[in-house]
Order: C-alpha cells, then structure tokens, then sequence
C-alpha cells in the first residue's frame, strides 16, 4: 500500500486580523543596527502577544522568526511652551530576530 506523507507544518494563511497586529514598522538607528543583526522592529497592537507577532510576521513576509521580544513604552508626559501639558501615545513595540539567511522586504505585502 502506498502511505501519504502527511505535512507536519501547517501554512499561516493572512487574514484580515493578522494585518491589525503589525501596525507599521519602525525606522529608528536602533532598528537599522537591528537590522544588521537580521532583525526588525514592529510597533504591535496593545493586545499583541509573542505568539500573535511571530504568527504575523510568518503570513505576511513568509519568514518564521527565531525570536520575538516585546516592550510596552509608556507615553512621555511632554509641555507645549511651558503651559499646557499633554501625554504622547503609550506604544507596544516588538523586536522580531530572523533566521540568517532570511531578507524582509518591508515595504512588500503592506
């Protein structure tokens, strides 16, 4: 009899969710020299979690990450000519390690 192999990894389709968990990609001089490490920075939704950005990064760019790191940076409380004060955003960050032989085109698939 003839046996099917059955494939163990399952492809991660993108879906119209996956697309609200990586919001935008962050350019900084900490993600350029991430960058050179094959890294990349993603500022996440709040509800995010490792899981969810590894999962994400795998549909959209079709690259399984090695490591997933997340930071939450709380909003700066900033004043405008020494008056009134604000808040700026609070922001959940995610610093996403790649494979070595892994490229990411970021503006692809956006």
């Amino acid at each position: 009899m003839a046996e099917k192999k059955v494939s163990a990894e399952k492809k991660i389709v993108a879906t119209a969710g996956i697309y609200d968990i990586l919001r935008r990609p962050i350019i900084s001089e900490k993600a350029a020299k991430l960058s050179e490490s094959n890294g990349v920075a993603f500022e996440v939704a709040m509800q995010a979690t490792k899981e969810d950005v590894a999962r994400a990064v795998e549909a959209i760019y079709g690259v399984k990450p090695t490591k997933v790191n997340v930071v939450v940076v709380k909003g700066k409380v900033k004043s405008f000519r020494g008056r009134s004060t604000g808040t700026q955003r609070t922001v959940k960050k995610a610093y996403v390690s790649l494979p070595a032989d892994a490229k990411l085109d970021l503006s692809a698939n956006i």
